[in-house]
């Protein structure tokens, strides 16, 4: 893996891997946390905006269209933190996708129609999302956990702030973080002169970002919230806030996800759904970002199994003081074998490099395996006594 700071201060990450695709990453390095309460929504609403046209490839489909007709895959998606657009396609491609990558983010209409066009698709997204409770149950339970950091709005916003955005509330949110020293590109394939290319590509010049205040958030506590509803199954989440991915605890977090959660066999799901059949859908998550973290189990039952279901997670919990050298080892396993298995992928693999230069270093991203098999039994019993408590965040989307 390469990296270089180009003269314009965009970061270009490299990694020549030998396969027949090749994909590019870019991130912007905003999202939902950076948004003014007025605007929220804004870094999503820009997303869908920039594959809306430019003056060289004047619509969506002409766009897509490019890449599709290779048999490459053209998308993006929006965070709390980060904004990512992405390319894969045959190597030899290469040169076509860096060109409307680098175009669509650098040369953007924000057409007066197709603003009003995306506004009505975001509301509807909205829509969805809402209406379907293993969707919603992660809206209200960030509402549960997060007092005052902004990870407690959702990344699409509300119906109110999407509706008033304006065309110039667009623009002046794109002019201030579209620019090349708040951007990461990652190249990962069998490509020769990416430097070269990427640096002809991207012309723009780079300007000064204010900082991202920082909110200090409470610790722990103990808060329920339930919403109604006329379905089939309740839908939980319970949960805590956790260390970023800057904090070594991270990674034994990461352990113990996948002491509890992978696949079939762990303990979370064993005790709930594969001895008891209380659940069809039960897992555990945990998400280290550069400025929060949070560690969740959710689950669909019935109604009257919420309260055993709960009691369940909590016995896990405090049996994780008893975990044998087997289960760690072979939930490092998992992880280790997981993180090679995904980042044999190119875009994948890209992707992981540019999470990590956001974090901090791009370079962490080879040692998070050795990172991983540090963590001891001590360290388990530690971080659960610390953060796996009674003071949890609980939302739960109740049948009526």
């Amino acid at each position: 893996m390469k990296k270089t700071i180009l003269k314009n201060k965009l970061t270009l990450i490299e990694e020549r891997k030998n396969t027949d695709s090749v994909s590019i990453v870019i991130i912007v390095k905003t999202g939902s946390n950076n948004e003014a309460k007025k605007v929220l929504g804004i870094s999503h609403f820009i997303e869908h905006m920039l594959f809306e046209g430019t003056a060289k490839r004047e619509n969506s489909t002409i766009i897509a269209n490019e890449i599709e007709k290779l048999g490459g895959e053209l998308n993006a998606y929006t965070s709390n933190e980060r904004t990512c657009f992405y390319v894969k396609v045959p190597k030899r491609h290469f040169g076509k996708a860096l060109d409307i990558l680098s175009d669509i983010i650098q040369n953007p209409l924000f057409g007066k129609k197709a603003v009003e066009k995306e506004r009505g698709i975001i509301l509807k997204e909205i829509n969805l999302v809402n209406d379907e409770p293993r969707f919603y149950q992660w809206i209200l339970f960030n509402k549960a956990l997060f007092k005052k950091f902004p990870a407690r709005n959702p990344v699409y916003g509300n119906r109110d702030s999407v509706k008033k955005i304006s065309r110039k509330d667009l623009l002046d949110y794109y002019k201030k973080y579209y620019v090349p020293n708040n951007i990461i590109v990652s190249v990962v394939g069998n490509v020769d002169t990416v430097k070269a290319k990427v640096g002809e590509a991207f012309k723009f010049k780079s300007k000064k970002i204010a900082k991202l205040k920082k909110v200090k958030e409470p610790l722990n506590k103990k808060i329920i919230r339930k919403e109604k509803r006329k379905v089939l199954s309740s839908y939980l989440v319970l949960g805590y806030k956790t260390p970023t991915r800057k904090e070594k605890e991270s990674y034994v977090l990461d352990v113990i996800k996948a002491l509890l959660g992978r696949g079939q066999s762990g303990k979370i799901i064993e005790e709930i759904r594969n001895k008891r059949g209380l659940a069809y859908e039960v897992n555990v998550v945990h998400e280290p970002s550069m400025d929060y973290g949070y560690f969740a189990v959710y689950l669909n039952t019935d109604k009257k199994n919420i309260d055993f279901t709960i009691k369940i997670i909590m016995d896990v919990f405090k049996n994780l003081n008893n975990v044998s050298s087997k289960e760690l080892n072979d939930a490092k396993g998992f992880l280790e074998g997981q993180y090679i298995l995904d980042n044999e992928d190119t875009r994948e693999l890209a992707d992981e490099y540019a999470y990590w230069q956001q974090v901090k270093d791009a370079g962490l991203a080879k040692d998070y395996i050795k990172n991983i098999r540090k963590v001891t039994k001590n360290d388990i019993i530690t971080a659960a006594k610390k953060y796996l408590t009674k003071n949890y965040a609980l939302a739960v989307v109740e049948q009526s």
